[in-house]
């Protein structure tokens, strides 16, 4: 099944190949059967089949073949955050030297392994949680990547840049993915939603730690206090970007950056299957 709504330049755009996958991870295995219909696929709500088929997906690229961390932390979508990197690629017009600050990369630290993946670049990678950044580290060194991917704990929850940004530092962009909800109970109140919708009460199909779902005064909160701290270090990158799964966090973010002096406000959208979501970019 295609997904016309990926980059053009996105290699799980035509569907998956999942013989090949297989190949890439044999545990995958165990999850693959044919539905009602014929088609050969997985059950997208049982967490391990989908954490299974997305290392399977990772590991088609030549530079990453170890991906372990803990079932409590997100397990990405590798082609919608394969789908971020490919639009920040178009956003730098493929320049050389890029290197990125990716802001909460999490245990996972899935844009550096695939902006490294996919375009070779350089990448600083920030964090609040230490067990995050030790699980990241962990990926790093077992993919041989330590020259290319070095991670930063922030120790303030308060600031997103301050803290973290050192003197001698110059990225061409900065990319980040944040929390959704504005405290841990709404985060809880949105999977047992979720999970009703289901219409399965004993499986999560997604899961997440604190730092990753939750940040006081949610999605708008954090935008906003990561486009003020942007505005004090305009030199240190050429372009500042998020994603924004809110379409309403869009205007507002857009009025700040005027009045705090940027001269570029971009929305690039993007879509996988049903899900639509942006990315937005400003620069000084």
């Amino acid at each position: 099944m295609k997904d016309k709504g990926l980059h053009p330049k996105n290699k799980f755009k035509k569907g998956y190949d999942f013989d090949t996958l297989i190949k890439q991870n044999p545990l995958l295995k165990e999850y693959v059967s044919e539905n009602k219909y014929g088609v050969t696929t997985i059950d997208f709500f049982d967490p391990k089949a989908v954490k299974e088929l997305n290392k399977a997906l990772l590991f088609s690229f030549e530079k990453i073949t170890v991906w372990g961390f803990p079932d409590e932390n997100l397990c990405p979508p590798i082609p919608g955050r394969l789908d971020y990197i490919h639009h920040l690629a178009d956003l730098l017009s493929l320049k050389e030297n890029i290197k990125i600050l990716d802001i909460g990369t999490g245990a996972t630290c899935i844009y550096p392994l695939l902006g490294v993946a996919v375009y070779d670049w350089n990448f600083v990678a920030t964090d609040i949680d230490l067990d995050s950044l030790d699980t990241a580290q962990d990926i790093i060194d077992d993919n041989g990547l330590e020259s290319k991917i070095v991670l930063r704990q922030q120790f303030d929850e308060n600031h997103i840049l301050k803290g973290i940004l050192e003197e001698g530092d110059s990225f061409s962009a900065t990319m980040c993915n944040p929390p959704f909800y504005k405290s841990a109970e709404e985060a809880q109140g949105a999977n047992r939603r979720k999970t009703r919708n289901l219409g399965n009460n004993a499986v999560r199909n997604f899961s997440g730690n604190n730092n990753e779902l939750w940040y006081v005064g949610g999605e708008k909160a954090f935008l906003h206090n990561y486009l003020y701290e942007s505005s004090l270090f305009k030199e240190k990158s050429k372009w500042f970007t998020s994603l924004v799964s809110k379409k309403e966090n869009v205007e507002s973010l857009e009025k700040s950056s005027k009045k705090l002096g940027a001269k570029e406000f971009k929305v690039i959208p993007m879509s996988q299957g049903n899900k639509v979501t942006r990315i937005v970019a400003w620069r000084f």
